[in-house]
């Protein structure tokens, strides 16, 4: 018999004899446990344990995540607050960030192709014109006042006052407001990452982050003085720099 059998022995008759020596007509229950039963110790497993943690959270890893995230945010606030030259880099770094836009088009273009659309309330008749339509639309009929060589970023339409300008292509409004040296303005970023400029506008009929397809009605063109005519610039931005609208839309 070896020494782990012999202390279980034990401990059962310890028990045994204090039971025997109580003189009491109440005699409390005292289980036996399965260790000392079968004389070997026996291993559960309590998925529902108070003592087990969640396999999904890591107190030390969320709490050095929180650490880090509050150390980034003091460096950049001291970064903004100290004028000293050595900070420079870290401004302007932060800067570039945030003047970067998110590809909100992009994205969206990308979830449809993978998912689907998020809501299905289109017929399907409907959905199937819509592929037949045609990749760009002209914003608004009308004879180039002002080129691409001129203006050095887009071009000024002449067109009837308060003409429709409609949306070249489907994407998302990222700006819809007034620009200096363009009045009212909308900007329209496409799947493809370029964006379409159209100002000048008489009125804006979009909201900031509106989804808009091809053909969709962003404003209209503004009204010239007196006359029955209306203007409004129109512009194609690829990455960082414009690109000439004639060569991709034709307007006369």
């Amino acid at each position: 018999m070896n020494k782990r059998a012999r202390e279980i022995r034990k401990r059962i008759e310890k028990r045994k004899r204090e039971r025997t020596a109580k003189h009491s007509s109440y005699e409390p229950f005292i289980s036996v446990t399965d260790e000392e039963r079968y004389g070997q110790p026996v291993i559960t497993y309590d998925r529902y344990s108070t003592d087990d943690k969640h396999p999904l959270f890591r107190k030390e890893a969320f709490l050095l995540k929180m650490f880090l995230s509050a150390c980034l945010v003091l460096v950049t606030a001291i970064a903004f607050k100290n004028p000293s030259a050595t900070f420079e880099p870290v401004r302007t770094f932060v800067k570039q960030t945030m003047e970067q836009q998110f590809q909100f088009a992009a994205v969206s273009k990308w979830y449809e192709e993978q998912f689907g659309e998020p809501l299905a309330l289109m017929p399907r008749e409907k959905a199937e014109k819509k592929q037949n339509t045609p990749s760009y639309a002209v914003p608004a009929a009308g004879r180039v006042l002002e080129n691409f060589a001129e203006n050095g970023q887009g071009i000024m339409i002449e067109t009837e006052s308060d003409t429709p300008v409609e949306a070249m292509n489907e994407g998302i409004i990222v700006f819809a407001g007034t620009k200096d040296k363009l009045g009212k303005t909308v900007i329209i970023q496409h799947a493809d990452g370029s964006e379409s400029w159209y100002g000048n506008l008489g009125t804006i009929t979009v909201k900031l982050y509106d989804f808009v397809e091809a053909g969709k009605e962003v404003g209209t063109a503004m009204k010239e003085g007196n006359d029955a005519k209306g203007v409004f610039y129109f512009a194609i931005k690829q990455g960082d720099h414009f690109i000439d609208p004639i060569q991709v839309i034709p307007f006369e």
